[in-house]
């Protein structure tokens, strides 16, 4: 199924409270709260990247795609500007982020050296990351349980945008690859898929266990527990492992799940007027 000819990308200006959410906002749960801390820490920078790897081939592309590069391209501004404001909370309550920061600078320093079409993959399988993410986010409350209700709003908004453009990396890379073959193009993606994932996990993982530790979290305790959280209850990464190996299949495309009931659900909010310029970070 390719993206549906009737799909909005509504850019939506939401500026979320900057203060008063609790150290541990996920109801106290420090594994919940270094799950979520661990994952914002890498959105400014990170959808930065994926902006100017859509960028690099958007010339010549069909009025709709274009369209919906440049909406993609304001949801992911002001999510890097909402998510830097978040980070700024994070780091107020004491978290000190610099190995965080730094695997984030490795990942895209090694990205700086690759060629302009490899980082359009990284960024379709990352894009498919997010949507994934964002998909279960929305469908089992548990996930944000007891939550800060504001910054909860920040994420559930994020989450809505994340599967409204989570077409558009892919778009991009079939139009940009429109002269490969088949086979060219399923190797190229799940090669990359496999290379993001392993980067994913293993600096995500170091980064949430870094959050513990500052939280006198470590040891067996940290690792049982965030073990328990992402594979048990509520078990993010147990419930994305499915949408996730479907992006091998041959012909994938991310819009044969459509599940804009999930948006829907969460109603309209503010969004962006048609020409406005794109908010100041």
């Amino acid at each position: 199924m390719p993206t549906p000819t009737d799909l909005a990308i509504t850019p939506r200006d939401r500026r979320f409270q900057r203060e008063g959410a609790p150290r541990l906002w996920v109801g106290g749960d420090p594994f919940a709260t270094a799950f979520f801390n661990a994952l914002s820490v890498t959105f400014p920078r990170g959808e930065a990247f994926f902006i100017d790897s859509v960028r690099a081939f958007r010339d010549g592309v069909p009025d709709r795609l274009a369209g919906e590069i440049a909406a993609f391209i304001k949801q992911e501004v002001v999510h890097s500007r909402e998510h830097v404001a978040f980070n700024r909370q994070v780091t107020d309550h004491g978290y000190d982020v610099t190995l965080l920061d730094a695997d984030v600078t490795k990942v895209l320093d090694l990205a700086a050296q690759r060629a302009p079409i490899l980082n359009l993959a990284a960024t379709m399988a990352l894009e498919h990351f997010t949507a994934i993410l964002a998909h279960e986010l929305l469908a089992d409350p548990r996930h944000l349980a007891g939550a800060d209700e504001h910054v909860a709003s920040l994420w559930r908004w994020h989450a809505v945008e994340e599967i409204e453009h989570k077409g558009v990396a892919c778009d991009t890379w079939l139009h940009a690859t429109r002269d490969w073959s088949a086979w060219q193009r399923w190797r190229v993606r799940s090669l990359m898929m496999l290379v993001v994932t392993k980067q994913f996990l293993h600096h995500r993982t170091r980064g949430m266990i870094e959050l513990l530790r500052q939280d006198g979290v470590t040891g067996l305790r940290a690792w049982g527990g965030l073990l328990r959280h992402v594979l048990l209850r509520p078990g993010m990464v147990r419930r994305v492992a499915l949408p996730w190996a479907r992006y091998f299949l041959p012909g994938f495309h991310p819009w044969q799940v459509d599940d804009r009931a999930l948006i829907a659900a969460e109603g309209p909010s503010h969004a962006l007027p048609e020409g406005a310029p794109l908010p100041a970070a």
